[in-house]
C-alpha cells in the first residue's frame, strides 16, 4: 500500500472516515432522497416501475490481487460488476450501497483511491452512493456492493424467457477480459521480488483495459430500448459464454446452437492467445469477466439486430431436446459445457 502521506485510519474513527470519503457526492436521482448521514437511505420509485436489486461480493486474494490491480480501478469494477446485473435485467442502476472491511495495512490515502474510481463509475452511469459500512479485516479486503435500479413494469427482462428460433446475440466481444488476467498473473510471477523492474505491456493495453476497467453495458440497453427491442432473456457474461447461455437454456427450458465463426473475438485477445498456446475459441467461451450482454430475441427482430452497432448474432435457440451445442468452423458439432469460473470450487479440483 501507499507510504507517503499515510493516514491511518483510526485517526479519523469509522463515522469521521465515511464522512471524509462520501462528502462533495450530490444526489443526482429523482428517485435518491436522502443518501449518506443517517441510520439508512430514503428512496422513492414511481408506481409504474419495478425495482431492481443486486449485490456482490469481492474477496481479497479470490476475486482480486492487489499485486497488480490499482485500487482505483478496483473501485471502479467493484461498481461496474453490480451496474452490470442491472442492465442484465433490461433496467437502469439508480443508487449504488458500499460496505468494505479492511486490515490496518491499508490507509485513508488507500480508500480515497478506491473511491475515486467509485466516484468514476457512478459518474459515468449517473448513479448515487447513498450508504454503506466500514468495518476491519483480520484476511485482507472485502468490499460489497449493493446496487438498486428501476424497470418499466412491462420491459423486465429475466433468464426464463427464450423460445425456440429466438436469435442469440452478444455484445461487444469476447475473452480480452480473461487473457488480460492471464497476462497480469504471468508478469507478476516473471517479476517476483523484483521491485524496480516494470513490465511492457505495449500492444497490449486493451486486453489490461478490459480486466482492470471493465465496462458495463447501459449504451446497448439504450440502443435496444431505442429500436424498440424487448429481449426474451437476457444476463451479463460474468463468468463464461458458455456457462451464462447454459444457464438461459436450463431456466427457458430450451436447446441452442452457437457458431464458433461468429463469437466475436478482439485482434489482441488472438494474438495473446497464441503466445499462452491456448485455445482462442475456448477463452472466448470460457474466460469470464468480460460484462458484455448475452441476449436472445425473436426472429422477428433479425433485421434491427443486425443494423446495431456494437452487437453480434452468434446463433439460435431450438428445442431443448436438441441440446446445447457449439458448431465448429468446419461443421463440427460440440456440446456446450460450463467451464468458467467457479468461486466456490475447490483449488486442483
Amino acid at each position: 500500500m501507499q507510504e507517503k502521506n499515510r493516514t491511518e485510519i483510526a485517526t479519523l474513527g469509522e463515522f469521521g472516515l465515511i464522512k471524509h470519503l462520501t462528502e462533495g457526492f450530490e444526489l443526482k436521482n429523482e428517485s435518491s432522497k436522502y443518501g449518506v448521514g443517517d441510520d439508512a437511505a430514503v428512496l422513492s420509485y414511481p408506481a409504474d416501475k419495478q425495482i431492481l436489486v443486486t449485490t456482490d461480493l469481492l474477496m481479497e486474494g479470490v476475486h482480486f490481487d492487489l499485486t497488480y490491480v490499482p485500487l482505483k480501478h478496483l473501485g471502479y469494477k467493484a461498481a461496474m460488476v453490480n451496474l452490470s446485473d442491472i442492465y442484465a435485467m433490461n433496467g437502469c442502476p439508480k443508487q449504488i450501497i458500499v460496505s468494505i472491511a479492511l486490515s490496518k495495512r491499508f490507509c485513508v490515502e488507500d480508500l480515497e483511491d478506491f473511491y475515486d474510481g467509485l466516484r468514476l463509475a457512478c459518474e459515468d452511469h449517473h448513479v448515487d452512493i447513498v450508504g454503506g459500512d466500514t468495518s476491519s479485516s483480520l484476511t485482507g479486503l472485502a468490499i460489497s456492493i449493493t446496487c438498486i435500479g428501476e424497470v418499466d413494469k412491462d420491459k423486465v427482462v429475466y433468464r426464463n424467457g427464450a423460445k425456440e428460433t429466438d436469435l442469440i446475440c452478444v455484445s461487444g466481444d469476447l475473452g480480452a477480459a480473461y487473457m488480460g488476467l492471464q497476462l497480469l498473473e504471468r508478469e507478476k510471477v516473471v517479476l517476483k521480488g523484483e521491485k524496480d523492474l516494470q513490465p511492457d505491456f505495449s500492444g497490449k493495453e486493451y486486453l489490461l483495459e478490459r480486466q482492470l476497467k471493465p465496462e458495463a453495458r447501459g449504451d446497448i440497453i439504450t440502443k435496444l430500448a431505442e429500436l424498440n427491442i424487448v429481449p426474451t432473456s437476457m444476463m451479463d457474461i460474468s463468468d463464461g459464454l458458455s456457462s451464462e447461455l447454459l444457464h438461459i437454456c436450463t431456466q427457458s427450458k430450451v436447446g441452442c446452437r452457437v457458431y464458433e465463426e461468429h463469437i466475436p473475438i478482439d485482434y489482441q485477445t488472438a494474438v495473446m492467445a497464441e503466445e499462452f498456446n491456448m485455445n482462442l475459441t475456448t477463452c472466448a467461451l470460457n474466460g469470464g469477466e468480460d460484462y458484455e450482454l448475452l441476449f436472445t430475441v425473436p426472429i422477428a427482430d433479425h433485421e434491427k439486430i443486425s443494423e446495431m452497432e456494437g452487437v453480434k448474432l452468434i446463433g439460435h435457440i431450438t428445442k431443448a431436446s436438441l441440446g446445447c451445442a457449439l458448431i465448429t468452423r468446419d461443421g463440427q458439432e460440440f456440446e456446450l459445457k460450463a467451464q468458467g469460473w467457479n468461486p466456490l470450487k475447490e483449488k486442483g479440483n
